[in-house]
């Protein structure tokens, strides 16, 4: 790693420190993001995502994720099937009493991405099969993302990134938007495997607005 970027990194573990210690109405969500490269052409990956109210200590939801991809072209287009579980412990209309919920997802996926120099984007569309308790609902959500290199290629290790991107949901019941994500991190890519990132994400719904800290890595094996 070169020296002049040891200050960010360091700012970066600074914040991640202190997201966990304070006590605040500003949420944290710790992810983890694995891929698999089976072949040239098929591919799994994962998630584990934390989710909670304060810091760490005030549980809202955990999310499990696997999916199985098929690239139709190298490292561009990617179709995908997945399983979401979901459970989540909301509060009751702002009580104090939580009302403990799980839900099961099927979803599928089209990923596209390009790359412009130090800029790599990334469309994603993904229809959503949900099964909460007893009731269906469909949903389906877009995201746009983009990457900018700091200093050189994204797939070179040692490297600083900014991450940006929004993603709107869309649902079949009385209230089609649902809602929409706004987020803006920095990354850091340590090598051709492992990643880390920490940004911002502000959750607009339906019902009102939530804000996040976002502490996310990502391993590829």
């Amino acid at each position: 790693m070169q020296i002049q970027y040891y200050p960010i990194l360091l700012l970066m573990i600074c914040i991640i420190t202190s997201a966990s210690a304070q006590e605040a109405n500003l949420g944290n969500w710790l992810v983890y993001r694995g891929k698999k490269q089976i072949n040239t052409h098929w591919n799994w990956s994962q998630s584990v995502q934390y989710r909670s109210y304060n810091a760490i200590s005030d549980f809202h939801q955990l999310l499990i994720r696997n999916a199985i991809g098929y690239s139709l072209s190298e490292k561009h287009n990617n179709i995908s099937l997945g399983y979401d579980y979901l459970l989540d412990q909301s509060y009751i209309n702002l009580e104090e009493k939580k009302s403990p919920q799980a839900e099961h997802r099927l979803y599928q996926q089209f990923l596209t991405q390009q790359q412009f120099g130090r800029f790599k984007n990334q469309h994603r569309y993904r229809l959503e099969e949900r099964f909460i308790d007893t009731n269906f609902q469909l949903r389906f959500r877009y995201s746009l993302a983009v990457k900018i290199d700091l200093h050189q290629k994204l797939t070179q290790p040692s490297t600083f990134y900014l991450s940006l991107s929004n993603e709107i949901f869309l649902q079949t019941t009385n209230h089609r938007f649902d809602q929409n994500w706004l987020y803006g991190g920095l990354g850091y890519r340590f090598n051709k495997k492992f990643g880390l990132e920490l940004g911002y994400l502000n959750q607009f719904l339906w019902s009102g607005n939530r804000d996040q800290i976002n502490v996310i890595s990502s391993f590829t094996f």
